[in-house]
Protein backbone atom coordinates (compact mmCIF):
# COMPACT_ATOMS: atom_id res chain seq x y z
CA UNK A 1 0.00 0.00 0.00
CA UNK A 2 1.43 3.43 -0.92
CA UNK A 3 1.78 6.26 1.59
CA UNK A 4 -1.32 7.92 0.17
CA UNK A 5 -3.68 4.95 0.21
CA UNK A 6 -6.35 4.33 2.81
CA UNK A 7 -9.36 2.08 3.11
CA UNK A 8 -11.44 4.46 5.19
CA UNK A 9 -12.93 7.76 4.10
CA UNK A 10 -13.26 10.49 6.76
CA UNK A 11 -15.72 12.38 4.60
CA UNK A 12 -18.39 9.69 4.82
CA UNK A 13 -21.30 10.24 7.23
CA UNK A 14 -20.48 9.65 10.86
CA UNK A 15 -21.96 6.74 12.73
CA UNK A 16 -24.05 6.90 15.85
CA UNK A 17 -21.16 6.32 18.24
CA UNK A 18 -20.67 8.93 20.93
CA UNK A 19 -17.42 10.71 21.81
CA UNK A 20 -14.46 8.44 22.46
CA UNK A 21 -11.95 9.10 25.19
CA UNK A 22 -8.72 10.79 23.98
CA UNK A 23 -6.74 7.58 24.52
CA UNK A 24 -9.12 5.54 22.37
CA UNK A 25 -9.43 8.37 19.86
CA UNK A 26 -5.71 8.23 19.06
CA UNK A 27 -5.87 4.67 17.76
CA UNK A 28 -9.42 4.42 16.41
CA UNK A 29 -9.53 4.33 12.59
CA UNK A 30 -11.57 6.95 10.78
CA UNK A 31 -15.06 5.63 10.34
CA UNK A 32 -14.52 2.94 12.97
CA UNK A 33 -16.92 2.13 15.76
CA UNK A 34 -14.86 4.02 18.32
CA UNK A 35 -14.66 7.26 16.33
CA UNK A 36 -16.68 10.22 17.54
CA UNK A 37 -19.37 11.94 15.52
CA UNK A 38 -18.91 15.61 14.72
CA UNK A 39 -22.05 17.45 15.65
CA UNK A 40 -22.45 15.88 19.09
CA UNK A 41 -21.73 18.37 21.85
CA UNK A 42 -18.10 18.37 22.96
CA UNK A 43 -17.02 16.01 20.18
CA UNK A 44 -14.92 18.45 18.16
CA UNK A 45 -11.66 19.45 19.80
CA UNK A 46 -10.55 22.36 17.60
CA UNK A 47 -12.67 24.63 15.46
CA UNK A 48 -10.46 26.68 13.17
CA UNK A 49 -11.15 29.77 11.06
CA UNK A 50 -8.59 30.56 8.35
CA UNK A 51 -8.51 33.81 6.40
CA UNK A 52 -7.50 32.21 3.10
CA UNK A 53 -7.54 28.78 1.46
CA UNK A 54 -3.80 28.05 1.36
CA UNK A 55 -3.50 29.17 4.97
CA UNK A 56 -6.26 26.76 5.88
CA UNK A 57 -4.41 23.77 4.42
CA UNK A 58 -1.20 25.02 6.04
CA UNK A 59 -2.90 24.87 9.45
CA UNK A 60 -4.62 21.57 8.73
CA UNK A 61 -1.28 20.11 7.65
CA UNK A 62 0.33 20.85 11.01
CA UNK A 63 -2.63 19.46 12.93
CA UNK A 64 -2.51 16.23 10.90
CA UNK A 65 1.24 15.91 11.49
CA UNK A 66 0.52 16.13 15.20
CA UNK A 67 -2.03 13.29 14.96
CA UNK A 68 -5.38 14.99 14.47
CA UNK A 69 -7.90 13.83 11.88
CA UNK A 70 -8.82 16.98 9.98
CA UNK A 71 -11.29 18.09 7.36
CA UNK A 72 -11.11 21.47 5.68
CA UNK A 73 -14.32 23.06 4.49
CA UNK A 74 -14.50 25.67 1.75
CA UNK A 75 -16.54 28.40 3.32
CA UNK A 76 -19.08 27.88 6.08
CA UNK A 77 -21.07 24.64 5.57
CA UNK A 78 -24.83 24.92 5.33
CA UNK A 79 -25.41 21.98 7.67
CA UNK A 80 -23.67 19.55 10.02
CA UNK A 81 -20.34 18.29 8.77
CA UNK A 82 -21.13 14.59 9.06
CA UNK A 83 -17.49 13.47 9.32
CA UNK A 84 -15.50 11.80 12.07
CA UNK A 85 -12.63 14.16 12.83
CA UNK A 86 -10.81 15.88 15.67
CA UNK A 87 -10.54 19.31 14.04
CA UNK A 88 -12.31 21.25 11.32
CA UNK A 89 -10.69 24.14 9.45
CA UNK A 90 -13.18 26.52 7.84
CA UNK A 91 -11.41 28.20 4.93
CA UNK A 92 -12.56 31.72 4.19
CA UNK A 93 -11.40 34.17 1.54
CA UNK A 94 -11.38 37.07 3.98
CA UNK A 95 -7.78 38.30 4.13
CA UNK A 96 -8.18 41.20 1.73
CA UNK A 97 -11.91 41.96 1.83
CA UNK A 98 -13.25 45.01 3.70
CA UNK A 99 -12.95 44.55 7.50
CA UNK A 100 -16.71 44.49 8.09
CA UNK A 101 -17.09 41.65 5.59
CA UNK A 102 -14.17 39.74 7.13
CA UNK A 103 -15.75 40.09 10.57
CA UNK A 104 -19.18 38.94 9.37
CA UNK A 105 -17.77 35.88 7.61
CA UNK A 106 -15.60 34.97 10.58
CA UNK A 107 -18.50 35.25 13.01
CA UNK A 108 -20.61 33.02 10.76
CA UNK A 109 -17.82 30.44 10.81
CA UNK A 110 -17.61 30.72 14.60
CA UNK A 111 -21.35 30.15 15.00
CA UNK A 112 -21.18 27.02 12.84
CA UNK A 113 -18.16 25.66 14.72
CA UNK A 114 -19.88 26.27 18.05
CA UNK A 115 -22.90 24.35 16.77
CA UNK A 116 -20.55 21.42 16.09
CA UNK A 117 -19.37 21.49 19.71
CA UNK A 118 -15.89 22.94 19.13
CA UNK A 119 -14.03 23.09 22.43
CA UNK A 120 -11.44 25.69 21.37
CA UNK A 121 -11.43 28.24 18.53
CA UNK A 122 -8.33 28.98 16.46
CA UNK A 123 -8.17 32.04 14.19
CA UNK A 124 -5.44 31.42 11.63
CA UNK A 125 -3.69 34.12 9.58
CA UNK A 126 -0.55 34.13 7.47
CA UNK A 127 2.93 33.55 8.91
CA UNK A 128 3.87 36.91 7.40
CA UNK A 129 0.99 38.58 9.29
CA UNK A 130 -0.51 39.74 5.99
CA UNK A 131 -3.07 42.44 6.45
CA UNK A 132 -4.34 45.52 4.69
CA UNK A 133 -3.87 48.94 6.29
CA UNK A 134 -7.48 48.70 7.59
CA UNK A 135 -7.15 45.21 9.10
CA UNK A 136 -8.24 42.44 9.04
CA UNK A 137 -6.37 40.59 11.77
CA UNK A 138 -7.22 43.08 14.50
CA UNK A 139 -10.93 43.55 13.71
CA UNK A 140 -11.56 39.81 13.35
CA UNK A 141 -9.68 39.03 16.56
CA UNK A 142 -11.72 41.59 18.48
CA UNK A 143 -15.02 40.34 17.06
CA UNK A 144 -14.20 36.74 17.98
CA UNK A 145 -13.13 37.77 21.48
CA UNK A 146 -16.40 39.63 21.97
CA UNK A 147 -18.45 36.70 20.67
CA UNK A 148 -16.61 34.27 22.96
CA UNK A 149 -16.77 36.67 25.92
CA UNK A 150 -13.02 36.40 26.49
CA UNK A 151 -10.87 39.33 27.53
CA UNK A 152 -7.48 37.93 26.53
CA UNK A 153 -5.79 35.99 23.76
CA UNK A 154 -2.38 35.60 22.14
CA UNK A 155 -1.08 36.27 18.65
CA UNK A 156 1.96 34.71 17.05
CA UNK A 157 2.57 34.07 13.34
CA UNK A 158 5.80 32.18 14.17
CA UNK A 159 6.40 29.15 11.95
CA UNK A 160 10.07 28.16 12.39
CA UNK A 161 9.82 25.25 9.92
CA UNK A 162 9.29 27.90 7.25
CA UNK A 163 11.78 30.37 8.73
CA UNK A 164 9.16 32.67 10.24
CA UNK A 165 10.29 33.63 13.74
CA UNK A 166 9.29 36.29 16.25
CA UNK A 167 11.92 37.89 18.49
CA UNK A 168 11.26 40.87 20.78
CA UNK A 169 7.97 41.23 18.95
CA UNK A 170 9.63 41.60 15.54
CA UNK A 171 8.79 39.17 12.74
CA UNK A 172 11.70 37.74 10.76
CA UNK A 173 11.56 35.88 7.45
CA UNK A 174 14.75 33.87 7.39
CA UNK A 175 17.52 36.23 8.51
CA UNK A 176 15.80 39.50 7.62
CA UNK A 177 12.97 41.55 9.02
CA UNK A 178 9.55 41.07 7.46
CA UNK A 179 9.77 44.59 6.04
CA UNK A 180 12.96 43.67 4.15
CA UNK A 181 11.88 40.19 2.98
CA UNK A 182 10.10 41.09 -0.23
CA UNK A 183 6.75 41.28 1.54
CA UNK A 184 7.04 45.06 1.46
CA UNK A 185 6.29 44.74 -2.26
CA UNK A 186 3.25 42.44 -1.95
CA UNK A 187 0.65 43.69 -4.47
CA UNK A 188 -2.31 43.36 -2.07
CA UNK A 189 -0.93 43.31 1.48
CA UNK A 190 2.43 45.13 1.56
CA UNK A 191 4.08 44.65 4.97
CA UNK A 192 6.37 47.59 5.71
CA UNK A 193 6.62 47.24 9.50
CA UNK A 194 8.07 44.15 11.22
CA UNK A 195 7.04 45.23 14.75
CA UNK A 196 3.95 43.09 15.39
CA UNK A 197 2.95 44.89 18.56
CA UNK A 198 2.81 48.12 16.61
CA UNK A 199 1.07 46.57 13.58
CA UNK A 200 -1.63 44.89 15.65
CA UNK A 201 -2.11 47.88 17.95
CA UNK A 202 -3.00 49.99 14.91
CA UNK A 203 -5.83 47.56 14.13
CA UNK A 204 -7.44 47.02 17.53
CA UNK A 205 -8.87 49.07 20.40
CA UNK A 206 -7.52 46.55 22.91
CA UNK A 207 -4.06 47.07 24.34
CA UNK A 208 -1.41 44.86 22.76
CA UNK A 209 1.49 43.51 24.82
CA UNK A 210 4.40 41.10 24.48
CA UNK A 211 5.40 37.74 25.92
CA UNK A 212 9.07 37.69 25.02
CA UNK A 213 11.46 34.81 24.38
CA UNK A 214 12.89 34.83 27.92
CA UNK A 215 9.46 34.06 29.35
CA UNK A 216 8.69 31.42 26.73
CA UNK A 217 12.03 29.71 27.39
CA UNK A 218 10.99 29.11 31.02
CA UNK A 219 7.91 27.13 29.99
CA UNK A 220 4.23 26.84 30.79
CA UNK A 221 4.19 28.25 34.30
CA UNK A 222 6.18 31.34 33.30
CA UNK A 223 3.95 31.96 30.28
CA UNK A 224 0.81 31.66 32.40
CA UNK A 225 2.27 34.05 34.97
CA UNK A 226 3.11 36.59 32.27
CA UNK A 227 -0.38 36.29 30.75
CA UNK A 228 -1.94 36.97 34.16
CA UNK A 229 0.34 39.98 34.62
CA UNK A 230 -0.58 41.41 31.21
CA UNK A 231 -4.29 40.94 31.87
CA UNK A 232 -3.94 42.75 35.19
CA UNK A 233 -2.32 45.62 33.28
CA UNK A 234 -5.29 45.81 30.91
CA UNK A 235 -3.67 44.09 27.92
CA UNK A 236 -6.12 42.18 25.71
CA UNK A 237 -3.82 40.61 23.10
CA UNK A 238 -0.22 39.47 23.58
CA UNK A 239 2.27 38.94 20.77
CA UNK A 240 4.36 35.86 21.65
CA UNK A 241 8.01 35.37 20.70
CA UNK A 242 9.02 32.02 19.20
CA UNK A 243 12.27 31.27 17.39
CA UNK A 244 12.05 27.46 17.34
CA UNK A 245 9.59 24.60 17.47
CA UNK A 246 10.71 24.04 21.05
CA UNK A 247 9.35 27.50 21.90
CA UNK A 248 5.99 26.61 20.34
CA UNK A 249 5.89 23.29 22.22
CA UNK A 250 6.59 25.11 25.48
CA UNK A 251 3.85 27.64 24.68
CA UNK A 252 1.21 25.06 23.76
CA UNK A 253 0.32 23.78 27.25
CA UNK A 254 -0.23 27.34 28.48
CA UNK A 255 -2.96 27.76 25.84
CA UNK A 256 -4.96 24.72 26.92
CA UNK A 257 -7.83 26.59 28.59
CA UNK A 258 -7.87 29.61 26.27
CA UNK A 259 -11.23 29.95 24.44
CA UNK A 260 -9.55 31.65 21.46
CA UNK A 261 -6.07 31.22 20.02
CA UNK A 262 -4.93 33.45 17.16
CA UNK A 263 -1.79 32.52 15.26
CA UNK A 264 -0.21 31.38 12.05
CA UNK A 265 -0.06 27.63 11.64
CA UNK A 266 3.11 27.07 13.69
CA UNK A 267 1.57 26.83 17.16
CA UNK A 268 -0.76 24.12 15.83
CA UNK A 269 2.00 21.55 16.35
CA UNK A 270 1.58 22.01 20.10
CA UNK A 271 -2.20 21.98 20.54
CA UNK A 272 -3.25 18.36 19.81
CA UNK A 273 -1.28 17.16 22.85
CA UNK A 274 -3.60 19.28 25.02
CA UNK A 275 -6.39 16.89 23.99
CA UNK A 276 -4.37 13.72 24.58
CA UNK A 277 -3.57 13.19 20.89
CA UNK A 278 -0.16 12.00 19.66
CA UNK A 279 1.27 11.82 16.10
CA UNK A 280 0.03 8.99 13.88
CA UNK A 281 0.58 8.13 10.21
CA UNK A 282 -3.07 7.04 10.04
CA UNK A 283 -4.24 10.65 10.13
CA UNK A 284 -2.60 11.60 6.81
CA UNK A 285 -3.43 8.69 4.48
CA UNK A 286 -5.28 9.50 1.27
CA UNK A 287 -6.72 7.41 -1.57
CA UNK A 288 -4.28 6.30 -4.27
CA UNK A 289 -3.53 8.98 -6.88
CA UNK A 290 -4.62 8.60 -10.52
CA UNK A 291 -4.98 10.78 -13.59
CA UNK A 292 -3.10 13.59 -15.31
CA UNK A 293 -1.01 16.28 -13.60
CA UNK A 294 -0.97 20.08 -13.79
CA UNK A 295 0.12 23.24 -11.96
CA UNK A 296 -1.77 26.54 -11.90
CA UNK A 297 0.23 29.40 -10.41
CA UNK A 298 -1.02 32.90 -9.68
CA UNK A 299 1.37 33.84 -6.88
CA UNK A 300 4.00 36.47 -7.60
CA UNK A 301 6.09 35.79 -4.49
CA UNK A 302 9.84 35.37 -4.71
CA UNK A 303 9.52 31.69 -3.76
CA UNK A 304 6.95 30.94 -6.45
CA UNK A 305 8.99 32.78 -9.08
CA UNK A 306 11.88 30.43 -8.29
CA UNK A 307 9.58 27.41 -8.45
CA UNK A 308 8.28 28.39 -11.87
CA UNK A 309 11.83 28.78 -13.17
CA UNK A 310 12.90 25.43 -11.70
CA UNK A 311 9.94 23.64 -13.29
CA UNK A 312 10.82 25.03 -16.70
CA UNK A 313 14.54 24.28 -16.28
CA UNK A 314 13.60 20.64 -15.75
CA UNK A 315 12.10 20.63 -19.23
CA UNK A 316 8.41 20.64 -18.33
CA UNK A 317 6.03 22.62 -20.58
CA UNK A 318 4.87 25.96 -19.19
CA UNK A 319 2.69 28.77 -20.50
CA UNK A 320 2.41 32.31 -19.16
CA UNK A 321 -0.86 34.18 -19.37
CA UNK A 322 -0.96 37.87 -20.19
CA UNK A 323 -3.39 39.99 -18.13
CA UNK A 324 -3.47 42.63 -20.87
CA UNK A 325 -4.69 40.08 -23.43
CA UNK A 326 -7.39 39.00 -20.98
CA UNK A 327 -8.41 42.64 -20.58
CA UNK A 328 -8.56 43.03 -24.38
CA UNK A 329 -11.29 40.38 -24.52
CA UNK A 330 -9.26 37.39 -25.76
CA UNK A 331 -10.45 33.98 -24.60
CA UNK A 332 -7.16 33.21 -22.90
CA UNK A 333 -8.54 30.26 -20.92
CA UNK A 334 -9.61 28.49 -24.12
CA UNK A 335 -6.21 29.15 -25.67
CA UNK A 336 -4.44 27.71 -22.64
CA UNK A 337 -6.54 24.55 -22.65
CA UNK A 338 -5.94 24.03 -26.37
CA UNK A 339 -2.20 24.28 -25.67
CA UNK A 340 -2.37 21.87 -22.70
CA UNK A 341 -4.56 19.16 -24.27
CA UNK A 342 -1.86 17.37 -26.34
CA UNK A 343 0.84 17.83 -23.67
CA UNK A 344 -0.87 16.42 -20.58
CA UNK A 345 -0.33 12.78 -21.56
CA UNK A 346 3.44 13.39 -21.50
CA UNK A 347 3.64 14.68 -17.91
CA UNK A 348 2.77 17.71 -15.79
CA UNK A 349 2.17 21.13 -17.36
CA UNK A 350 2.32 24.58 -15.78
CA UNK A 351 0.05 27.57 -16.44
CA UNK A 352 1.16 30.72 -14.66
CA UNK A 353 0.67 34.43 -14.23
CA UNK A 354 3.63 34.57 -11.85
CA UNK A 355 5.87 37.59 -12.50
CA UNK A 356 8.30 39.83 -10.65
CA UNK A 357 7.08 42.85 -8.67
CA UNK A 358 7.97 45.42 -11.36
CA UNK A 359 5.94 43.59 -14.01
CA UNK A 360 3.01 43.23 -11.62
CA UNK A 361 3.06 46.95 -10.80
CA UNK A 362 3.19 47.82 -14.50
CA UNK A 363 0.05 45.79 -15.19
CA UNK A 364 -1.68 47.18 -12.11
CA UNK A 365 -0.84 50.68 -13.28
CA UNK A 366 -2.66 50.05 -16.57
CA UNK A 367 -5.62 48.04 -15.30
CA UNK A 368 -5.91 48.94 -11.63
CA UNK A 369 -4.93 46.71 -8.71
CA UNK A 370 -8.32 45.10 -8.11
CA UNK A 371 -9.22 44.70 -11.78
CA UNK A 372 -5.86 43.13 -12.66
CA UNK A 373 -6.15 40.65 -9.82
CA UNK A 374 -9.76 39.75 -10.60
CA UNK A 375 -9.06 39.18 -14.30
CA UNK A 376 -6.18 36.81 -13.57
CA UNK A 377 -8.09 34.94 -10.84
CA UNK A 378 -11.12 34.35 -13.09
CA UNK A 379 -8.95 33.12 -15.93
CA UNK A 380 -6.86 30.77 -13.82
CA UNK A 381 -10.02 29.42 -12.19
CA UNK A 382 -11.47 28.70 -15.64
CA UNK A 383 -8.18 27.03 -16.61
CA UNK A 384 -8.24 24.84 -13.50
CA UNK A 385 -11.79 23.76 -14.23
CA UNK A 386 -10.92 23.01 -17.84
CA UNK A 387 -7.84 20.99 -16.85
CA UNK A 388 -9.94 18.78 -14.59
CA UNK A 389 -12.40 18.30 -17.44
CA UNK A 390 -9.44 17.12 -19.55
CA UNK A 391 -8.63 14.43 -16.96
CA UNK A 392 -6.28 16.15 -14.52
CA UNK A 393 -6.68 14.47 -11.13
CA UNK A 394 -3.47 15.76 -9.51
CA UNK A 395 -3.53 19.56 -9.34
CA UNK A 396 -1.13 21.99 -7.67
CA UNK A 397 -2.38 25.56 -7.18
CA UNK A 398 0.04 28.28 -6.05
CA UNK A 399 -1.14 31.49 -4.40
CA UNK A 400 -3.79 32.21 -1.80
CA UNK A 401 -6.17 34.27 -3.94
CA UNK A 402 -5.68 31.91 -6.89
CA UNK A 403 -6.38 28.88 -4.69
CA UNK A 404 -9.59 30.40 -3.47
CA UNK A 405 -10.80 31.14 -6.98
CA UNK A 406 -9.86 27.67 -8.30
CA UNK A 407 -11.43 25.73 -5.45
CA UNK A 408 -14.67 27.66 -5.79
CA UNK A 409 -14.71 27.16 -9.56
CA UNK A 410 -14.30 23.41 -9.06
CA UNK A 411 -17.23 23.28 -6.65
CA UNK A 412 -15.16 21.77 -3.83
CA UNK A 413 -16.76 22.05 -0.40
CA UNK A 414 -14.58 19.74 1.74
CA UNK A 415 -11.02 18.44 1.60
CA UNK A 416 -9.38 15.58 3.47
CA UNK A 417 -5.88 16.55 4.57
CA UNK A 418 -3.02 14.22 3.70
CA UNK A 419 0.77 14.04 3.88
CA UNK A 420 3.08 17.03 3.89
CA UNK A 421 5.03 17.92 0.74
CA UNK A 422 6.97 20.79 2.31
CA UNK A 423 6.38 22.56 5.64
CA UNK A 424 2.92 24.07 5.57
CA UNK A 425 1.83 22.43 2.31
CA UNK A 426 0.05 19.04 2.26
CA UNK A 427 -1.61 17.01 -0.43
CA UNK A 428 -5.38 16.93 0.00
CA UNK A 429 -8.18 14.86 -1.51
CA UNK A 430 -11.58 16.20 -2.45
CA UNK A 431 -14.69 15.17 -4.27
CA UNK A 432 -15.87 17.71 -6.82
CA UNK A 433 -18.61 17.96 -9.40
CA UNK A 434 -16.17 17.19 -12.24
CA UNK A 435 -14.76 14.11 -10.50
CA UNK A 436 -17.60 12.87 -8.27
CA UNK A 437 -16.45 9.25 -8.06
CA UNK A 438 -12.64 9.15 -7.95
CA UNK A 439 -12.12 12.66 -6.59
CA UNK A 440 -9.16 14.98 -7.06
CA UNK A 441 -5.75 15.19 -5.37
CA UNK A 442 -5.12 18.86 -4.73
CA UNK A 443 -2.49 20.98 -3.03
CA UNK A 444 -2.97 24.67 -2.30
CA UNK A 445 0.46 26.26 -1.88
CA UNK A 446 0.95 29.57 -0.16
CA UNK A 447 3.02 31.78 -2.43
CA UNK A 448 5.92 32.05 -0.01
CA UNK A 449 6.17 28.34 0.85
CA UNK A 450 8.04 25.42 -0.66
CA UNK A 451 11.49 24.59 -1.99
CA UNK A 452 12.53 25.61 -5.49
CA UNK A 453 11.69 22.13 -6.86
CA UNK A 454 8.28 22.06 -5.16
CA UNK A 455 6.16 21.59 -8.30
CA UNK A 456 8.07 18.54 -9.54
CA UNK A 457 8.58 17.10 -6.06
CA UNK A 458 4.86 17.23 -5.30
CA UNK A 459 3.97 14.85 -8.12
CA UNK A 460 6.87 12.51 -7.36
CA UNK A 461 5.44 12.11 -3.86
CA UNK A 462 2.16 10.73 -5.24
CA UNK A 463 3.83 8.26 -7.62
Amino acid sequence: MSSTERSEDPLKPAGAAGPASPARRRSAPLGGSEAHAVGSVGALFLGCIADDFTGATDLANNLVRAGMRVVQTIGVPSGPLGAEVDAVVVALKSRTVPPAQAVAESLAALAWLQAQGAQQIYFKYCSTFDSTARGNIGPVTEALMDALATGFTIATPAFPDNQRTVFKGYLFVGDVLLSESGMQNHPLTPMTDANLVRVLQSQTTRRVGLIDHRVVARGEAAVRERMAQLQAEGVGVAIVDAVSNDDLLRLGPALKDMPLVTAGSGVAIALPANFGITPSDQASRLPAAIGLQAVVSGSCSLATNRQVLDFMKQGHPALAIDPLRIASGADVAAEVLAWARPLLAQGPVLVYSTADSSDVKSVQGRLGVEEAGALVERTLAAVARGLVQLGVRQLVVAGGETSGACVQALGITQMQIGPQIDPGVPWCHALCELAPQEGLHLTLKSGNFGTDDFFSKAFTMLA
